[in-house]
């Protein structure tokens, strides 16, 4: 299974559907800031599920801040991470996905790509992909149980 993730995309349709050509996913999951973007997208792509949550610039939004989700085997969090403060670092958000049981902790807001591993724990913040420089997203492999991310751009 193959998972395309988006985050603060800010008006950029056009650059998650460039990325939804070349990664042909299977599900997509966005992590805020205009979850409106993502239900565009998937108005576009009707055949992908989308997962979302809000972001701290989504205001209302019919969506929640965080949520678990049971993909593959694996369990992932989604958070847009400003409750979390992953601006000022990643301890907070890293202790509610090790404590949720997570296996893939997922989380935007700074705009900065990030895919490491923290021991068992993947960490994955797929930056924007509304950047003046690099628009980037993040894709997640799960075959088999296991699971792999990385970092991608259009």
């Amino acid at each position: 299974m193959k998972l395309l993730v988006f985050s603060d995309s800010h008006g950029d349709t056009d650059s998650m559907s460039q990325a939804v050509e070349r990664e042909r996913p299977d599900q997509l999951l966005h992590l805020g800031d205009m979850v409106r973007d993502a239900q565009r997208l998937s108005d576009w792509y009707p055949e992908l599920p989308l997962v979302q949550v809000c972001g701290n610039c989504d205001g209302w939004c019919d969506v929640p801040d965080e949520r678990l989700l049971h993909v593959g085997g694996r369990t992932l969090l989604l958070t847009h991470g400003h409750s979390y403060r992953v601006k000022s670092g990643l301890d907070l958000a890293l202790s509610a996905a090790r404590s949720s049981g997570a296996d893939i902790l997922l989380f935007g807001h700074t705009h900065l790509p990030l895919c490491d591993r923290q021991g068992a724990l993947w960490v994955l913040n797929p930056g924007t992909i509304r950047g003046p420089l690099r628009r980037t997203y993040g894709v997640i492999e799960i075959s088999g149980g296991r699971a792999d991310c990385r970092i991608g751009a259009v």
